[in-house]
């Protein structure tokens, strides 16, 4: 980007430099800079922030200036776009941007626009939003109430990366088309969208270049995972609260050799559907909260060498078929928690000697139970609330070192190991 304000703050710049064609653009920064008055205190006490001490960069000291005196400024797309960019972010931070205001960083070439739950964003914005045209690089527009005609004003910032449009219910099926042509998107954010329907995922098949996929909370979206196949590159796919997933959606997840991260909590998925994960070598976290799986299901995630996380908390999970845990040697976090297991399900969990966070929150299990967990040399966390544990099963967990929090009985025991 070349301007003054992306240098090393520590980098000595001498002020016959700043003025040069290479650090300005026409000259903006010439004017910007002669518009600081050099004994404006206030400003320089406002930039440093609250450190001691600490001397404040060009940048912040143009960003204030700017957000003092906001009303003598109506354009600033001849400013360098490292420094509008920040003039930018500031005055979202402070809750200054209005429609008006926001025409002033028309054509800034600005790359980052986050918005979320901004309030007044509507259609109207989102010209100025795509006036930024090849230079956006990601837009969060979550919780406004910009419509499909606003969407599809992004359809020629084709260079955009990241775009979350949460909780956006006045996008329907039709905007999202505009979403299947921005193809270098890697991070798309979609939760509880009422565009995400089995015809809405549609605009999904093109995004080859997709990463991250955020679906939560979309319940439509049963019948629409057959427009994810060919999403290769997909490592997270967020599907928590989507009550509509069932057996027959998971058969698609099956080709996602790359997915490291897969939330389907509370999905209407049985032992069945897991069993389509078998071969998603690369899987590191699985959430299953709230599913109505069985201990069964662990014969298919047995097979899962990379697991770290497995949460299958309020599941049907009972003693028989826990054996399987015992192959996943790289486990470090385990919520068991409001399952049907016992004191035997314990005994399998030995050989995890990577654990480091354990919830057993209302589980049938009781002293003798945590003579399984000595040798869980690693482990930090343990949730033993609403269980059968007394004070004579936690010293079974003595020589734990590591172990600093144990939440028991609704009680938070803090530990302060040895050093």
């Amino acid at each position: 980007m070349g301007s003054a304000c992306s240098r090393n703050r520590g980098q000595v710049v001498h002020e016959d430099q700043l003025y040069s064609v290479k650090f300005s653009k026409s000259g903006s920064f010439k004017w910007l800079l002669h518009t600081l008055s050099r004994s404006s205190s206030d400003v320089l006490r406002k930039a440093q922030g609250p450190g001691p001490g600490r001397r404040p960069s060009l940048v912040e000291l143009c960003v204030a200036r700017v957000r003092e005196d906001i009303s003598r400024y109506s354009d600033f797309s001849m400013l360098p776009r490292d420094l509008s960019q920040q003039i930018f972010n500031e005055l979202v931070r402070c809750s200054y941007i209005n429609e008006e205001l926001l025409g002033a960083f028309r054509d800034c070439a600005l790359q980052d626009i986050c918005l979320d739950e901004y309030p007044g964003v509507k259609d109207a914005w989102m010209e100025v939003i795509a006036s930024q045209g090849q230079s956006l690089l990601s837009v969060d527009i979550s919780c406004s109430d910009v419509t499909d005609s606003g969407l599809n004003l992004l359809k020629d910032c084709s260079n955009m990366q990241s775009l979350a449009c949460n909780y956006c219910d006045r996008i329907s099926e039709h905007g999202l088309k505009t979403v299947s042509g921005l193809s270098n998107l890697t991070s798309l954010s979609l939760k509880k969208c009422a565009a995400v329907t089995a015809e809405g995922a549609k605009a999904f098949a093109k995004l080859v270049n997709l990463v991250n996929l955020d679906l939560e909370r979309c319940p439509k979206i049963h019948g629409g995972l057959v427009h994810l196949k060919g999403l290769r590159k997909l490592e997270t796919l967020n599907m928590r609260y989507c009550n509509g997933i069932t057996d027959s959606d998971m058969k698609y997840l099956s080709d996602f050799t790359s997915l490291r991260e897969l939330q389907l909590s509370c999905c209407k998925i049985s032992d069945c559907g897991v069993s389509y994960l078998r071969g998603l070598s690369k899987l590191s976290h699985l959430n299953l909260e709230g599913c109505a799986v069985t201990a069964a299901c662990l014969e298919a995630i047995s097979g899962l060498a990379s697991l770290v996380l497995l949460n299958l908390n309020r599941c049907g999970i009972c003693d028989e078929g826990c054996e399987k845990l015992e192959g996943l040697v790289k486990l470090k976090v385990l919520n068991l928690g409001f399952n049907h297991i016992t004191d035997a399900c314990l005994i399998h969990l030995r050989e995890l000697i990577n654990l480091e966070c354990l919830n057993l929150d209302s589980c049938k299990i009781g002293d003798e139970g945590l003579l399984h967990l000595k040798g869980l040399l690693q482990l930090r966390s343990l949730e033993l609330s609403d269980t059968a544990v007394g004070s004579n099963g936690l010293r079974h967990l003595s020589g734990l070192f590591t172990l600093c929090q144990i939440l028991f009985h609704e009680l938070l025991i803090l530990c302060f190991p040895a050093l």
